[in-house]
């Protein structure tokens, strides 16, 4: 039995969904962080559970052929990226096996995934950052937290980040420590900023500067304002936003623009969004928008339909398909977040577009009362997926397609899962990295509408554990329906017998 500080000899063979790799040593699994399939290490026992356990590297013996060297002088410090170590091609494969293996694992479902969508920027995509401010020993601190801590690695050159945000961050941390502002602090809640906020709209060119304070006043406003465009032109946007709760959330509600526009533009997929600090956006732009058109495609939108986008949020998903459908219909349930929605519809002239402020099970309830069906119902949940009553809603509007985007695999196979038992079985599955090098990847699912009975039972069983001798050619789909309410009381479809045919 392995114990804590073993130096042992071991082969990478796999990798965790959290890029870590995956060495069984007598049949007991260890997670090595920062190794790659392929490699021969010798590793030091650091902790072992009752099932498995986990490993440092203390030399790399034979480095599998898949591995490079890191470009960021913070990796294996900072907790943004894990694979670093290895090629992005490498790092496809193992994103598009973990959306197989765990679509078939935890959603049961018979269908292999198309090739997975690589990011077309590798480096420098993400177009919003938020940096934590600390004070350490004198001296202003702005970066990353380190992996499952709250301690901050100082790196204001990110490679994720654009490059020019390095020279916002350096300016900021040397105005800070010169004009004496007050860093905040976890421990008692006071000191003034906590958060550097920058966005940035990569098609307009614009800059948001964003601070988030403990107060509502930053001193020497004027004097930073001037410094911060002299440095950088572009910055169209500086913003406080007003945060005195004494938690881990970032933002607070209250924003106070100390220059130029509340908000700053971007466009996605030809939609023109106008974004504030607290609006939703994805932070990869252009992966985004290969990730908005393959859905659009996967719907197969002819121009007529009723599109239903739940969990809208600022619309951009919804908006980004209204010109391909007769009407487009945004459930959110933060106002906020709708009127963001609407505002966008209309800078954008789009108006076959209405935002509802609802829960999932309203908006059906409103739609029903006025008659009205939706052909295509899009969700794009937060990570812990839909909840119960979202897939009821989605039963009782009972589209004929579902395109179900997610960051999060494993809770959209376990919605898939209980959406197949609704009728709904899935028919195509694209993995889509928007996030690289790091250890997060995007999936798009279509589910296209089947049949289900009245009890909404889901049946399975084996053609072959059935006596069908007297089928002497084969059994049509009428005559094994038949066969099975005769022979066990029970109703299956049509689809359900197709699935299993093909098994």
């Amino acid at each position: 039995m392995l114990k804590k500080n073993d130096i042992i000899d071991a082969h990478i063979t796999a990798m965790s969904s959290d890029g870590n790799g995956i060495a069984k040593i007598d049949h007991f699994v260890v997670f090595v962080p920062y190794s790659a399939v392929g490699d021969h290490l010798r590793i030091r026992i650091v902790k072992v559970q009752k099932s498995f356990g986990f490993g440092k590297i203390e030399e790399i013996l034979e480095p599998a052929s898949t591995r490079c060297q890191p470009d960021c002088p913070v990796y294996q410090k900072c907790g943004g990226c894990s694979f670093r170590h290895i090629t992005y091609e490498q790092e496809l494969c193992h994103k598009a096996e973990f959306v197989r293996d765990t679509l078939q694992r935890i959603g049961g479902l018979n269908i292999e995934p198309e090739a997975i969508v690589g990011s077309p920027l590798v480096n420098g995509y993400r177009n919003k950052a938020q940096y934590p401010v600390r004070l350490e020993n004198g001296k202003v601190l702005a970066g990353f937290f380190a992996k499952r801590s709250h301690r901050v690695i100082p790196c204001a050159g990110c490679a994720l980040q654009p490059a020019f945000y390095k020279g916002i961050i350096e300016y900021t941390q040397t105005f800070a420590e010169e004009k004496g502002i007050s860093i905040y602090d976890e421990e008692s809640g006071k000191g003034l900023l906590r958060h550097i906020y920058l966005r940035y709209g990569e098609v307009s060119g614009q800059v948001m500067v964003c601070l988030v304070l403990n107060g509502t006043k930053l001193p020497h406003a004027d004097d930073y304002v001037k410094g911060l465009l002299e440095l950088c032109p572009s910055v169209a946007s500086v913003v406080l936003n007003v945060n005195k709760r004494q938690d881990n959330v970032i933002l607070g509600e209250q924003c106070i623009t100390l220059y130029g526009s509340d908000t700053i533009e971007d466009t996605l997929c030809d939609v023109s969004f106008h974004l504030s600090p607290l609006s939703f956006y994805q932070v990869n732009r252009q992966a985004a928008q290969q990730l908005y058109r393959l859905a659009a495609d996967m719907a197969d939108l002819k121009g007529e339909e009723l599109l239903v986008d739940l969990y809208c949020g600022a619309g951009t998903i919804g908006l980004s398909m209204a010109k391909r459908v007769r009407q487009l219909v945004g459930v959110e349930i933060i106002p906020d977040a709708v009127e963001n929605a609407r505002e966008n519809a209309k800078n954008c002239g789009i108006h076959n577009a209405r935002f509802l402020c609802a829960d999932a099970g309203e908006a059906a309830q409103m739609l029903a009362a006025e008659g009205l069906k939706p052909d295509v119902i899009v969700v794009d949940p937060p990570r812990k997926g839909c909840s119960s009553d979202v897939l009821e809603a989605i039963q009782t509007m009972s589209p004929d397609k579902l395109i179900y985007i997610s960051c999060n695999v494993a809770s959209l196979a376990r919605d898939a899962k209980e959406l197949e038992q609704l009728g709904y079985h899935a028919a195509r599955a694209i993995p889509v990295d928007l996030f690289p090098r790091t250890a997060h990847v995007e999936t798009v699912v279509l589910l296209s509408k089947g049949e289900v009975d009245s009890k909404k039972i889901r049946v399975e069983f084996s053609l072959e554990d059935m006596d069908m001798s007297e089928f002497q050619d084969g059994a049509t789909y009428t005559q094994i329906k038949d066969y099975v309410l005769e022979h066990n009381g029970l109703k299956v479809s049509n689809l359900y017998i197709s699935q299993i045919k093909r098994k």
